[in-house]
C-alpha cells in the first residue's frame, strides 16, 4: 500500500472524530510507528508499507480517534527541549508551563550573578511542589547544572504513581532530584530559596467542560483546584511562608483568569508580587518575593 494513501486515510479518520490536530497527529504517529516523517516521504513519495505496518499504524490511529492523548500513545512529551516519559498518572507537560521554568531560571541566575559579584557562592535550595512528571524540577536542575549554578532540587507530590514517573524521568535525563511523597508540606521540613509550583487550579465545575483528552485521561486530582480553583494556592502560600528563606521566591503557574486572585492571596504575606503573561497574552505565572 502506498504510504500517501495510508496517511490520507488516517487524517480522514481523525478529522471525522473531531481531533483538533488531526493532520499533525497522523504524521507524528507515522513517525512513531513507521519511522516515516515528512522529510522521508518527500524524498520518496511512492514509499510503500506492508500489511503488518499498516495494521500497527492504524491501531494507534484508532486510539487517537478515541481521544486518547497522543502523548499517552507514544509515552513521551518534549518540554524545555527535554524528553519526558508520561502516562495517565501525570499531567502532560505543556508549553504554558515553560514560562514558569523560564522565570524561575531568570531569578536563580540573577541571584547567582549577584552573589558572584560579591565574591560569594551558594547552593540554592529549590522545592517543586506538586511535581507530577517532574518536568519543572528536572528542567530547572538540568539547566542550572549546565550553567554551573549549584542547586539542590527537591520535588514533592502526594501521588506515589506520579513520583514513579518523575523518578524515571530524572534517571533518564541523568538529573539528581530528591523526591518526597507528601500531602503538600506534610513531609517537607527544609527551608528553601525558591518554591515552584504548578498546583491543581481548575474549578471542579469547569473540569467537565474540558476536552475529552484532558477530563477523561489525565489525573483528576492534578486538575481539581476545588470550588474556586484557588484552594491549593491558599494552602501552599500559608505553609510556604514558614519555609521560604529571607529574600526567597514563590513562583506559581496560574489559570488564565487567576492573576489578580492569586496575587491577592500572596499580597497578604508579601508586598512584592508580579504577574507574567504567556505567548497568548494570558496571565500565566505569578512571582512573589519574601
Amino acid at each position: 500500500m502506498l504510504f500517501r494513501d495510508l496517511i490520507k486515510e488516517a487524517i480522514d479518520i481523525l478529522q471525522k472524530e473531531n481531533i483538533a490536530d488531526a493532520v499533525n497527529d497522523a504524521w507524528l504517529l507515522s513517525e512513531y510507528a513507521l519511522s516515516i516523517n515528512h522529510q522521508k516521504y518527500y524524498m520518496d513519495m511512492n514509499i510503500t508499507v506492508d500489511d503488518d505496518q499498516r495494521e500497527k499504524y492504524m491501531e494507534l490511529v484508532a486510539k487517537r480517534a478515541a481521544h486518547i492523548p497522543l502523548q499517552h500513545i507514544t509515552g513521551h512529551q518534549e518540554f524545555m527541549g527535554i524528553d519526558f516519559i508520561v502516562n495517565e498518572n501525570v499531567l502532560i507537560p505543556r508549553q504554558d508551563t515553560e514560562l514558569l521554568v523560564e522565570k524561575a531560571l531568570e531569578l536563580i541566575e540573577g541571584k547567582s550573578r549577584q552573589l558572584s559579584s560579591e565574591g560569594q557562592e551558594k547552593e540554592f535550595k529549590i522545592l517543586d511542589m506538586c511535581t507530577g512528571s517532574g518536568c519543572i524540577a528536572i528542567s530547572v536542575k538540568k539547566i542550572c547544572d549546565e550553567k554551573n549554578i549549584p542547586v539542590k532540587m527537591t520535588a514533592a507530590d502526594i501521588s506515589d504513581k506520579a513520583l514513579e514517573v518523575a523518578k524515571q524521568n530524572a534517571k533518564m535525563n541523568e538529573t539528581e532530584v530528591t523526591f518526597i511523597q507528601s500531602d503538600l508540606f506534610e513531609n517537607v521540613s527544609e527551608n528553601f530559596d525558591f518554591i515552584l509550583s504548578n498546583p491543581p487550579y481548575i474549578p471542579t465545575k469547569v473540569i467537565g467542560e474540558l476536552e475529552v483528552e484532558v477530563k477523561e485521561h489525565e489525573p483528576f486530582n492534578a486538575l481539581d483546584g476545588l470550588e474556586d480553583g484557588l484552594h491549593f494556592y491558599r494552602l501552599i502560600t500559608d505553609e510556604a511562608c514558614n519555609l521560604i528563606k529571607e529574600n526567597g521566591y514563590i513562583v506559581y503557574e496560574i489559570g488564565y483568569d487567576q492573576g489578580e486572585l492569586v496575587s491577592d492571596i500572596l499580597r497578604k504575606k508579601t508586598t512584592y508580587v508580579k504577574v507574567y503573561k504567556d505567548l497568548g497574552n494570558n496571565d500565566r505565572v505569578v512571582v512573589a518575593k519574601f
